[in-house]
């Protein structure tokens, strides 16, 4: 995977969990994913130089993702493997549309440490959500990571209500998340979950007066909201013929994370200095990104060659 210009020893880390999706309750059908791991594999088709840090088990679905991740040039150095069993989320379309998840004492929940001593002294972008932030002694481990980490810490909290079993546990850790936390992207529907009966640029405002620089709110086929102590901006999503929207938000994140990362001097300060044009450029690039996705079946995000003729051709 061909990088784009040199950064020094700065990565993008992302923390989380490695699942298999079952499709149509058939084990052959069995594709990877997980927010974070899509991130990483998104921003690292784009050229940026990125890492996982999970636990992946040793079985047989442990082994698919392994071989994804690596076919995707992400460094794994300082991920973990594990006999614990794969999580997996089965969805069967017939007769009926349904979903069940697999995922009791699996090895995204046993991350023993996070260390990343071996992916250089950065300074990091560290990027977490998704099951990962509060699934087992994982979040713990992460938790603990972000607070410790001296680069940029991005959130992604990807929503998964039909898994979370115990919401005062994810609302702990969600805080320990937000108070570490420079820029949050969360979906319109992650926000009426979150927060429920409150408008986005109520819960933008409120976020921003804290820690956090930067907000984006994104809203599928109905485009992007950029929130910084500037003001706004609204990103129109680019029209596209939808096969599977799996995937595209955690594309939209890893465009944005390849696109902070070959700033430079992208620390905190430099990051919160970012102006709403420069946001905008940012934006159009993910949600470019996303479109790609959700052309194809799966979580497949663009490599950078493509992306970059796609937006070539929008500006003819």
């Amino acid at each position: 995977m061909a990088r784009r210009h040199g950064n020094g020893s700065r990565m993008i880390v992302c923390c989380g969990e490695a699942l298999v999706d079952v499709l149509d309750g058939d084990e052959s059908r069995a594709v990877p994913g997980g927010g974070p791991m899509n991130a990483a594999i998104a921003a690292a088709r784009l050229g940026a130089p990125s890492a996982f840090v999970g636990r992946v088990s040793t079985d047989e679905a442990g082994q698919l993702i392994w071989r994804h991740l690596q076919r995707s040039g992400v460094d794994l150095r300082a991920c973990e493997r594990g006999a614990e069993p794969t999580a997996k989320a089965i969805v069967s379309l017939v007769p009926h549309p349904s979903f069940r998840f697999e995922g009791d004492d699996t090895a995204d929940t046993a991350l023993d440490a996070a260390d990343l001593a071996a992916l250089g002294h950065g300074p990091h972008i560290l990027h977490g959500g998704t099951l990962g932030m509060f699934r087992g002694r994982t979040a713990d481990v992460l938790a603990s990571l972000a607070e410790r980490h001296d680069g940029l810490v991005s959130l992604d909290p990807n929503v998964r209500p039909a898994i979370v079993e115990d919401r005062h546990r994810w609302d702990r850790f969600h805080k320990r998340w937000l108070s570490v936390c420079d820029l949050f992207r969360a979906s319109d529907e992650d926000l009426a979950w979150i927060w429920p009966g409150r408008a986005a640029d109520d819960c933008a405002a409120e976020l921003l007066a804290g820690r956090i620089s930067t907000v984006i709110v994104t809203r599928g086929h109905q485009g992007v909201t950029v929130y910084t102590a500037e003001g706004q901006l609204d990103v129109a999503a680019p029209p596209v013929d939808v096969v599977d929207t799996v995937g595209a938000g955690d594309a939209f994140v890893g465009a944005v994370l390849a696109s902070l990362w070959e700033r430079p001097g992208a620390d905190r300060t430099a990051f919160a200095a970012l102006d709403l044009r420069q946001w905008r450029a940012i934006a159009e690039r993910a949600a470019a990104a996303a479109a790609i996705t959700c052309t194809r079946p799966g979580a497949d995000p663009p490599d950078d060659a493509e992306l970059e003729t796609v937006l070539a051709e929008s500006l003819r």
